[in-house]
C-alpha cells in the first residue's frame, strides 16, 4: 500500500510539483504512529481510529504501562501487526510510548510522543 509522506502533519514536496509517497514498513508505521497520536474519538465518522495514549498522564502511575499496552493493541487492531512489546515512560510533563511490533517477520519500532497534561478534555 502507498502511501503520502507526513512531516509534521505537513504533506511533504518532491520538488516536481506533487508529494513524496511511501511504501511497505515506511507506510506502515507512518500509518501506525497517526493511529498512536491521533486522539480516540476524535473524528465522528471514524469514531474507532486512534489511541487512548493522551489519557495516560491523568491516570495512576501504577498502571500507566498495562493501560499502554491496551490501548496500543486496541488502536491498531486492524493492522497487520502483531504488538510484540510496549514501554512506557514519562519524564515531567512528557511521556513516550515505545512500541514494538512484528510486521510479516520484519521487526519494527515506534515511538509515539505524547504531551502533558490535557487542559482541553
Amino acid at each position: 500500500m502507498e502511501e503520502l509522506q507526513l512531516s509534521g502533519g505537513d504533506l511533504v514536496p518532491d520538488g516536481a510539483g506533487g508529494f513524496c509517497r511511501l511504501e511497505g514498513s515506511g507506510a506502515l508505521v507512518q500509518r501506525i504512529l497517526f493511529k498512536l497520536t491521533a486522539r480516540r474519538g476524535m473524528f465522528p465518522f471514524l469514531p474507532r481510529l486512534g489511541s487512548k495514549l493522551y489519557t495516560l498522564p491523568r491516570e495512576k502511575e501504577s498502571n500507566r504501562q498495562a493501560l499502554a499496552a491496551q490501548y496500543v493493541v486496541q488502536a491498531l487492531e486492524d493492522e497487520d501487526v502483531t504488538v510484540t512489546d510496549v514501554v512506557y515512560s514519562q519524564q515531567g510533563e512528557r511521556a513516550r510510548v515505545n512500541v514494538y511490533l512484528d510486521w510479516r517477520g520484519e521487526p519494527l519500532e515506534v515511538t509515539a510522543q505524547i504531551g502533558g497534561t490535557d487542559e482541553n478534555s
